[in-house]
């Protein structure tokens, strides 16, 4: 089964740079969705239905905001939309799909790049998903969390960890609070597969970052211990370029 999670920056805009022609292309059986940006209602759904998917969506009840989704083509027994906390279902940040011997989660977590603010709210949300990612795999022990985590978590997955040592997305609390995620059971997918570095799923539009590969390992198809056994292969599908964010692909039995 192929699975592939995306950060569209904005799946309108993703759609004018042929997003459907790439999406036909690639053909995943999952596609996680952050950062859409819009409502069904905004979009031309059918050219997604077309292609043999039943959509998903949990939009931000800000318009033009946030909002994730999962693309599946099979049809899940169950979906749930949200994380049952109205702070963060507010801004459209979870939605999972249960199949029959596995679940999926669509994750996009807070940045906290605009200011105190946003950060503190970060550092919330981190401890409430922890207790609730927790919580939740004792439930379904074969469990995915796809997504933007918004956190480089070591050095190899930054450009530059020393100019970036006090950085929204690489501070000393994100990567612990990554490592502590880890150490309750949760696998990062890439690097069972790959430990090289000058690996990223994000770049900034200033200064040529993408060029010049100047970026961010953000986004994780992340997995509990249990799916260990049926992972087959991950990857950073960077050559898609519809966003400052690129796919990424893991492959399960």
């Amino acid at each position: 089964m192929k699975i592939i999670s995306y950060n569209v920056n904005g799946i309108r805009a993703a759609m004018k740079k042929d997003f459907v022609g790439w999406l036909k292309a690639e053909n995943p059986d999952i596609l996680c969705l952050q950062e859409l940006k819009a409502l069904p209602e905004q979009v031309e759904t059918s050219e997604f239905e077309d292609l043999g998917y039943h959509l998903y969506w949990e939009a931000a009840q800000k318009k033009g905001y946030s909002g994730v989704a999962i693309f599946s083509k099979v049809k899940p027994l169950h979906v749930e939309h949200g994380c049952g906390n109205p702070l963060y279902d507010f801004e459209g940040r979870v939605i999972r799909a249960d199949y029959e011997d596995f679940s999926i989660m669509s994750v996009y977590m807070p940045s906290g790049t605009s200011g105190d603010i946003r950060q503190d709210f970060k550092y919330e949300w981190l401890d409430f998903f922890f207790e609730y990612a927790n919580s939740l795999r004792k439930i379904i022990p074969n469990l995915i969390i796809s997504g933007d985590y918004n956190i480089a978590h070591k050095a190899i997955d930054i450009h530059n960890p020393v100019s970036n040592k006090n950085s929204s997305g690489f501070l000393p609390e994100e990567r612990e609070w990554f490592t502590k995620y880890m150490d309750a059971g949760f696998i990062d997918s890439f690097r069972v597969f790959n430990q090289n570095p000058d690996k990223y799923s994000w770049w900034s539009y200033r200064a040529n970052s993408r060029a010049n590969n100047k970026g961010w390992r953000i986004d994780y198809h992340m997995t509990t211990e249990e799916m260990k056994e049926r992972l087959v292969g991950a990857s950073i599908l960077n050559d898609a370029i519809h966003s400052d964010h690129c796919p990424i692909l893991l492959e399960i039995r």
